[in-house]
């Protein structure tokens, strides 16, 4: 059945656009991500397109498809991949999206019998255990580096004929074998990179559902004590009061002395630490040395004195005349 002119033209602006996106260096950009969606958008409405024309069927054989529909069993492939290297906020959503257009990819060439062996293989593993699936049935690092080496040399095989039978499209226009025969090649190669995708797929979905199921860190009961609130103090030593006075007479914002030793020896007077008057004016009063108790106030008094003249010594709390 021939096709719409606007399915035909859609399909390949999509493709040459798709193209383009492989070669761009930008790909963290704003632009270029703006241009994958476009893209999306295009292979979308091809599928649209596709489904109306009831275009593929079940119950057909690879017989019965025209070599000109033979393009458009790709249609998933190519949105599947362009889904997979899309930006989202979902990430994991899109994945799944991805991951859908792929096994339809997958399950159209099964129903048309166009799954080699090996692929047949791949895609059985893959449907009895999507979650998990592996190009490698064992995590040996040998093993999975052989495969790795085997899976790059068949495509690069696969690029091969392709490219060569891309590059004769113009003579092969005349021969419709030759050109259903690059349209297959070209599906053996995207069937290729499909399942190294959902190899991919399976990993990063994993990995993706792991850190959505991680238990979310518990709060504090304490967040709501107004003490958990209050900033935290400035360290802080405990000094004895003879070491503090001292040591911080001359930092800047220390506190000079509140009164100077003629206010000092006043203040004794008045509280009756220093008797003056009469002939003994002057003198030490002597001391009942039976008398304990006024012998532990004289005491106590000249250690207060002792640490007055110890924390301020003459002259400390004058700065203005100093050389």
């Amino acid at each position: 059945m021939e096709q719409p002119q606007n399915l035909r033209s859609l399909f390949a602006e999509a493709k040459r656009e798709k193209a383009a996106l492989d070669a761009r260096p930008d790909t963290n950009s704003d632009s270029y991500r703006g241009d994958v969606n476009a893209t999306i958008a295009k292979f979308e409405e091809c599928h649209r397109l596709v489904g109306a024309l009831s275009m593929f069927s079940s119950n057909e054989l690879l017989e019965d498809l025209s070599t000109s529909d033979l393009p458009y069993l790709t249609v998933e492939y190519h949105l599947a991949e362009l889904l997979q290297r899309s930006y989202t906020s979902d990430r994991e959503l899109t994945l799944q999206r991805a991951l859908g257009q792929y096994e339809k990819y997958l399950a159209r060439l099964e129903d048309y019998e166009l799954l080699d062996d090996k692929d047949k293989k791949l895609y059985e593993r893959y449907v009895a255990k999507p979650s998990s699936f592996s190009l490698t049935p064992t995590n040996d690092a040998a093993t999975r580096r052989e495969v790795k080496i085997t899976r790059f040399k068949e495509e690069k095989e696969l690029k091969q004929r392709l490219g060569y039978l891309s590059e004769n499209h113009q003579r092969l226009q005349s021969d419709e074998d030759d050109v259903r025969q690059l349209y297959l090649a070209e599906i053996k190669l995207y069937t290729h990179q499909a399942f190294q995708s959902l190899d991919l797929l399976a990993q990063e979905l994993s990995m993706l559902s792991t850190i959505r199921n991680l238990p979310s860190k518990p709060e504090d009961s304490q967040s709501d004590d107004p003490r958990r609130r209050i900033q935290p103090l400035q360290p802080f030593t405990l000094l004895d009061r003879r070491t503090q006075l001292r040591d911080g007479v001359f930092r800047s914002g220390h506190n000079l002395p509140t009164m100077t030793i003629d206010e000092y020896l006043e203040e004794e007077k008045r509280r009756g630490g220093i008797i003056e008057g009469g002939e003994n004016s002057g003198q030490q009063e002597e001391i009942d040395e039976d008398d304990m108790d006024k012998a532990d106030e004289e005491t106590l008094k000249a250690r207060a004195w002792d640490e007055f003249k110890e924390a301020n010594p003459r002259g400390s709390g004058n700065t203005l005349n100093r050389g």
